[in-house]
């Protein structure tokens, strides 16, 4: 398919979804995930270097907003029970998935590695999504899910690359140049945001642009992640944003206008029904092996962080998708996992991007203004989790 009708196509469900998402009051990523999967299934949809390039700076831009939306305060306040809650939820169901899929399944060993880490992920993306259309970002509870969901994903960054990526001689060049940005750039903002900002070309918004673009260059020619640097350059930066909301504002508009719905496309997009329908059982096997661990070790520490919204906690960090999709697809460009094996465990991760949050926003959501009543009438003690 020509890649101006791939676009037309995709951006027409892009407006289908936001106006379904409105009228339901489901959020827009669950629906363009699902609808990804249909259209792409349907049509016989495969992907295309433009869109993969949008999807995966979409996945970076939104990790830096999720990383500028963390309030390092908070989160040293509550560092016992982030770290707890973080860590809890990659180790459980990466043992199990691993143990799973090679005592039980029969994968060899590397490739029930790779299903180990895809599904001992919490999605990001999808957390900090759903936080923003619900606006319970700043929330004791969404402070405690952005911060135990960071820890998650560095201990699945650390695991693939621990386990199988091989640095190169670029991989220096990647931490010193990260490195430089985390330092250099909330110095160089209040200076370079009062002198540019407030205009209508965006200059603010093109150079946080400009700094993502550099990391990801540079992470791929390392054989590493822009993901977590990203989130760290998010995160220096979230005091300045703190003090400047509109700045936040208009950078969360384009990247949840244009960028992030095509990074949800493409996930559903991976996802191949003819694949997944061919193997239920399987499928099945898979999903358990994520969601069991993760309910049944997460639950019991968030009814301590967070008594009155341990369910909503625990489903949230049940969700999968961003370095979920990035292992499974690094294990099938290495060689480690064949194209069925992909499509289960990217499947796998999509559904449990879908039905934890479904159900979460069905039945569990907390209301944003009695959360910030409640915030306000009983502040967290400084750290009673252990």
């Amino acid at each position: 398919m020509e890649p101006v009708q791939l676009a037309a196509i995709l951006a027409a469900v892009v407006v289908v979804a936001s106006l379904v998402s409105v009228e339901l009051g489901v959020t827009v990523a669950l629906l363009e995930l699902t609808l990804g999967v249909v259209v792409g299934n349907v049509f016989d949809l495969g992907s295309a270097e433009w869109l993969d390039f949008v999807a995966k700076f979409a996945s970076i831009v939104l990790t830096f907003l999720a990383g500028m939306e963390v309030d390092p305060d908070y989160m040293r306040r509550r560092l016992s029970a982030s770290l707890g809650i973080g860590f809890t939820s990659f180790a459980g169901p990466f043992a199990v998935a691993s143990l799973v899929s090679y005592f039980l399944i029969g994968w060899t060993l590397k490739a029930s590695l790779i299903a180990g880490t895809a599904l001992s992920t919490t999605s990001l993306a999808v957390v900090y999504a759903v936080l923003v259309e619900r606006d319970l970002v700043r929330t004791e509870v969404g402070k405690l899910l952005m911060s135990a969901t960071f820890v998650t994903d560095i201990c699945t960054a650390v695991a693939l690359s621990a386990i199988f990526i091989k640095p190169n001689a670029w991989f220096p060049v990647f931490l010193v140049v990260s490195l430089a940005l985390v330092l250099a750039l909330p110095r160089i903002a209040p200076w370079f945001f009062r002198r540019y900002g407030d205009r209508v070309i965006e200059p603010g918004i093109k150079l946080v642009f400009v700094c993502l673009l550099v990391l990801m260059v540079l992470a791929d020619l390392a054989n590493g992640h822009a993901v977590l640097p990203a989130f760290v350059l998010g995160l220096v930066m979230s005091r300045h944003y703190a003090e400047h909301r509109e700045e936040q504002k208009r950078l969360r508009v384009v990247a949840f206008a244009f960028l992030t719905p095509f990074f949800f496309l493409k996930g559903g997009l991976n996802v191949s029904l003819g694949a997944v329908f061919a193997n239920l059982g399987l499928l099945g096997a898979l999903l358990l092996t994520k969601m069991v661990p993760k309910i049944a070790f997460i639950l019991p520490l968030a009814r301590r962080a967070m008594p009155r919204h341990a369910t909503f906690t625990t489903l949230l960090m049940s969700t999968g998708l961003t370095f979920g999709t990035i292992s499974s697809l690094y294990g099938l460009t290495a060689g480690i996992i064949d194209r069925t094996q992909f499509s289960l465990l990217v499947t796998v991760v999509v559904l449990s991007a879908v039905v934890p949050t479904a159900i979460a926003e069905r039945w569990f959501v907390p209301e944003p203004a009695e959360e910030q009543e409640a915030d306000r009438r009983v502040p967290i003690p400084a750290e009673e989790y252990v």
